[in-house]
């Protein structure tokens, strides 16, 4: 009888254990309930206010500054890659540029590459097969070393404008890329590392993005660059650009340069009825249009001299090497330049395949640029060397010295010839 006592008075304890433990377990579930509830109301609030202060935590994991040729090859590419990119561009309507037009096989290349080939197509752009060269009513033409490549492979000539609204086009179709106008004023920076950018939007907004990484692709006349570093531009003189309509050139599919006087002279077609003419105008200041100066520029200055022209240099060097100069040493460089390229073989296809960008070392450059200076050199000694002559190929020699070297030095020697030795290159905080 004890026993059964002991055994109803244990199961009336544990009953009674198992509804108390049940009371606080509801109490207590109520309780989190209403907590969390208060924490999504007070989230919901903090949200808004953040929204409502423009205060973003970075929103993309880049942003990209400009939407030309490199932003939007760069949106896409980092869009492909799955990073969320935002791209603020100053105007997204189609751009009317006289630069950028000519596409050498190289960058050809890495649209393919990147798989961009397709934004050349629907916008009439026209093959380009390589050069063909003017020079006191005698020609030479120069074609792509393009044998190793696929038969699609070439330049490629049109509307700038059209190109990059292909590019953006093609990078929109990303999901998570996204586009929109508007100008930035600022970067924001913290400690020394950039934070992200304040812009104003098309509405006139002030506005402010985050990112992880911001990029600047707005062009060398930046004003952003000017707060990361103090670049040198060098403005030696000014296109002026012209549209002939239903022109044909001399060499189908060609670029063409006409070494004129004082500077080259190019022309290049850009659509199927369209060819593109850049005068070179020495200086930074150009005729004016209005009382009438640029007309008879045009009329005296350059209608006279023989038809073609255009070249898209890969180095400052051959813009001063064709340029025209009272400097016997510079005239004897430019006419041997004109002679070297005018040999073929690998005398005019090396060079091209440096301008066309297939071929992307440096030291072949400087292999044949001071190859045309000897070669000038031997013209000089040969069939009977005399001292003047022999002073002026040494005048050659320094004239070529001084274009070249100046250009090594602002690039970098590492830069130029041991890019691979050169590392990331980050902005350290300002010192304290």
């Amino acid at each position: 009888m004890d026993q059964q006592q002991y055994i109803l008075a244990a199961a009336t304890s544990l009953f009674g254990g198992f509804i108390l433990l049940l009371y606080y377990y509801i109490l207590g579930y109520n309780n989190n309930k209403n907590t969390n509830n208060d924490d999504k109301d007070h989230s919901f609030t903090m949200m808004n206010t953040t929204q409502n202060h423009d205060y973003h935590v970075n929103d993309a994991d880049v942003i990209v500054v400009g939407a030309g040729v490199a932003g939007a090859a760069l949106a896409y590419t980092l869009g492909k890659d799955g990073r969320k990119v935002r791209v603020i561009e100053r105007d997204l309507t189609e751009p009317d540029r006289i630069v950028g037009e000519l596409l050498q096989p190289g960058g050809y290349l890495k649209l393919i590459e990147l798989g961009l080939e397709d934004c050349v197509e629907d916008i009439d752009a026209q093959r380009v097969l390589g050069y063909a060269l003017f020079k006191d009513g005698k020609n030479a033409r120069l074609s792509y070393p393009l044998e190793k490549f696929h038969s699609d492979v070439s330049g490629r000539s049109f509307h700038n404008g059209r190109f990059i609204q292909r590019m953006r086009e093609k990078a929109s179709t990303l999901p998570n890329v996204s586009l929109e106008q508007g100008t930035v004023t600022s970067l924001l920076e913290d400690k020394g590392t950039i934070k992200g950018v304040q812009y104003k939007s098309k509405d006139g907004q002030e506005h402010r993005a985050y990112a992880p990484l911001t990029i600047v692709c707005d062009g060398c006349f930046s004003n952003l660059r000017r707060t990361l570093c103090t670049p040198k531009v060098d403005v030696p003189s000014c296109f002026v650009g012209l549209v002939l309509e239903n022109c044909d050139l001399p060499f189908a599919n060609h670029g063409h340069v006409i070494l004129a006087d004082p500077s080259p002279i190019l022309f290049y077609p850009i659509s199927s009825t369209e060819v593109r003419c850049l005068v070179d105008v020495p200086g930074q200041k150009v005729p004016s249009i209005a009382n009438g100066e640029m007309a008879n520029y045009l009329k005296t200055k350059v209608a006279p001299q023989p038809v073609a022209s255009t070249i898209n240099t890969l180095a400052g060097a051959l813009y001063k090497v064709f340029s025209a100069s009272p400097d016997q040493a510079r005239k004897e460089m430019r006419q041997a330049c004109f002679d070297y390229l005018s040999l073929g073989g690998i005398f005019s296809s090396g060079p091209v395949a440096l301008l066309s960008g297939l071929n992307p070392r440096p030291l072949s450059l400087v292999l044949h640029f001071f190859a045309v200076a000897i070669y000038g050199v031997g013209r000089l000694l040969v069939p009977f060397p005399s001292f003047k002559r022999m002073w002026i190929g040494a005048r050659l020699i320094s004239s070529a010295s001084g274009i070249i070297f100046p250009i090594i030095k602002a690039e970098g020697v590492r830069q130029m010839f041991f890019p691979a030795t050169i590392p990331a290159v980050y902005r350290a905080p300002p010192v304290k």
